[in-house]
């Protein structure tokens, strides 16, 4: 199946005492056995749902893998991946995150003997630099969040399996979407989405996934979430599962919608730097360009006026974008990573990277590019 036929009909079969093209939703925590240990294939909703089973098939096909596994947040899935390490262990991490992804690495996990580093993976060879026999997992995001840097998915997993076979290779997927990029197929080893975001795609359910190819990998993160408990609910997997359905032409009107945003800030007297991989300024664009379908809808950008009054008076001003945590759904967000969605990173930390109080980063849903245009255009003269 192509891309646009997997999210609709990927894993997927209707439902065999009804004929129900959409798979219904579950609504049972157990089930009744014939004999002990002999059922249907279901138990207990915590180790396996009809309706979750359904949506985990779909993640699995939408992304090229075998294996698919639904969580209850974004964060429960990394926290997953995670307890597949051992005390002792070191990660590899990009050195701009998710501030939820960094909270969880350093407040949580790192009591617990796990030691992380952080680089510029822009350059792969940063990554090598940090390789020893102690890593046992190297963590990326591309694009990522909310600096929009690039990393080159295929050249790091080259090197990282190179230097050690069973070293793991995990993406967080969720900017960029299967839609636009599929790093299984480039050598990753484990695919994150914060499915709460694009695959969803309507801002009503809170969901973490994981998708793998490898059998025993999919065996040991099943233990983990059978063991772990943090499982996505059923109405919420019916929910996700309809959402992806109309992932490919939601991604179509983001990433038209994403670059005339970038476009537009751009060519703005008011705007001193605009991040988004499809300029061809950006300095990672040929890296993007190779390893993604298209651009995304994700974009930040600085003020030349960069005194926080300025960049909270933009803030308050925009009427279509709206001010909240988040992103990825149909309706286009407006974010102040400082404050919000990075504020668990310490300042100084922030600063290195370059998440200052003049950051503003933006969701571009799919409503008509005109008001959208005239919505910045408004907030920027405010």
């Amino acid at each position: 199946m192509k891309f646009n036929t997997k999210t609709i009909h990927g894993g997927q079969k209707h439902d065999e005492s009804t004929g129900a093209v959409m798979p219904p939703v579950y609504f049972t925590s157990t089930y009744a056995q014939e004999s002990p240990a002999v059922h249907k294939g279901y138990e207990y909703s915590r180790a396996a749902n009809p309706t979750r089973t359904a949506l985990e098939n779909n993640f699995a096909a939408i992304e090229g893998g075998t294996h698919g596994f639904a969580f209850s947040s974004g964060l429960s899935a990394i926290d997953c991946v995670l307890r597949l390490l051992s005390p002792g262990d070191e990660v590899i991490a990009g050195d701009d995150l998710y501030g939820g992804t960094y909270r969880m690495f350093t407040r949580l996990f790192s009591k617990y003997g796990l030691e992380f580093h952080f680089v510029d993976m822009t350059d792969p060879q940063n990554v090598a630099d940090q390789l020893n026999d102690r890593t046992k997992l190297v963590w990326l995001e591309t694009p990522t969040n909310p600096l929009m840097k690039i990393a080159d998915i295929e050249a790091i997993a080259s090197l990282v399996k190179n230097h050690n076979e069973s070293t793991l290779v995990t993406v967080d997927n969720t900017f960029a979407t299967p839609y636009l990029q599929q790093p299984l197929a480039l050598g990753a080893d484990i695919v994150m989405h914060s499915a709460t975001k694009y695959l969803g795609g309507h801002s009503d359910l809170i969901m973490g996934a994981l998708m793998v190819k490898d059998t025993d990998l999919a065996e040991q993160i099943h233990f983990i979430q059978f063991a772990g408990g943090a499982v996505a609910g059923p109405m919420d997997s019916f929910l996700a599962l309809r959402g992806i359905k109309t992932l490919h032409v939601r991604m179509q009107r983001h990433c038209e919608n994403g670059r005339a945003v970038a476009d537009y800030l751009t060519n703005h007297d008011k705007v001193a730097e605009v991040y988004y991989p499809g300029l061809e300024s950006h300095p990672s664009h040929d890296i993007a360009k190779k390893q993604m379908a298209d651009f995304g809808g994700m974009v930040s950008f600085r003020l030349k006026d960069d005194t926080r009054e300025a960049t909270f008076r933009f803030l308050e001003n925009t009427k279509v974008f709206t001010l909240a945590e988040s992103l990825g759904g149909v309706e286009s967000l407006v974010n102040h990573p400082a404050t919000m969605t990075h504020a668990s990173i310490p300042e100084k930390e922030r600063l290195k990277i370059g998440v200052t109080d003049s950051l503003i980063r933006l969701s571009v849903g799919i409503e008509a590019i005109e008001d959208l245009l005239n919505d910045l255009d408004s907030a920027l003269n405010a």
